[in-house]
């Protein structure tokens, strides 16, 4: 995901280079567990201030259900829109200086003019990741007694936790003589 993109620097403003990428991603963060490469288009476009990326990524994902903790596989899609600047002009190329407040380490072209794209495209997997992370819409969670899957079928724990708050009158019930009886 690393480009060389000097040739780009060096030609007019609106210049293209078009790129499919298809790269493994395991090792891009160590919280994140690519199942399948990612792949997809890029375009590399001159700007004014430096090369505008834009493309549209497709990988999947092995995430954990938050209600079941069991592992599932999600469809992730990313969107690719990120201007990336020069930190070295390239002879008498024209570039527009970018404030220094809006400069950004990962927006960065190094110093032998390679764009990388490994830090904008794992912070992208995150945010492209659907907010609700369950294997499924009626996904019915854990026991919160046994911590049994119910998924599985329905837990067998018999043990009921009791609020503390509420024990004494769980042995006033238990105390209490049964009143229906001699009722005709």
């Amino acid at each position: 995901m690393r480009y060389n993109v000097a040739q780009l620097l060096k030609g007019p403003t609106g210049q293209r280079r078009q790129y499919e990428l298809y790269e493994y991603i395991e090792r891009i963060d160590p919280d994140l567990t690519p199942v399948a490469p990612l792949k997809g288009k890029i375009v590399l476009t001159r700007t004014s201030q430096g090369v505008l990326v834009t493309g549209r990524l497709r990988t999947k994902l092995e995430v954990e259900c938050k209600r079941c903790l069991d592992p599932y596989v999600v469809d992730v899609v990313l969107n690719l829109e990120e201007e990336f600047y020069p930190t070295v002009l390239i002879g008498e190329s024209p570039v527009d200086r970018i404030p220094k407040e809006e400069e950004d380490v990962a927006l960065m072209i190094d110093a032998h003019h390679i764009l990388d794209l490994s830090e904008v495209i794992r912070q992208g997997l995150w945010l492209a990741m659907p907010m609700d992370l369950l294997c499924r819409p009626d996904c019915a969670g854990l026991c919160p007694n046994c911590g049994g899957n119910r998924n599985l079928g329905e837990c067998q724990c018999d043990q009921q936790a009791i609020d503390p708050r509420w024990a004494a009158l769980q042995q006033l019930l238990l105390n209490e003589p049964d009143q229906t009886k001699g009722v005709d």
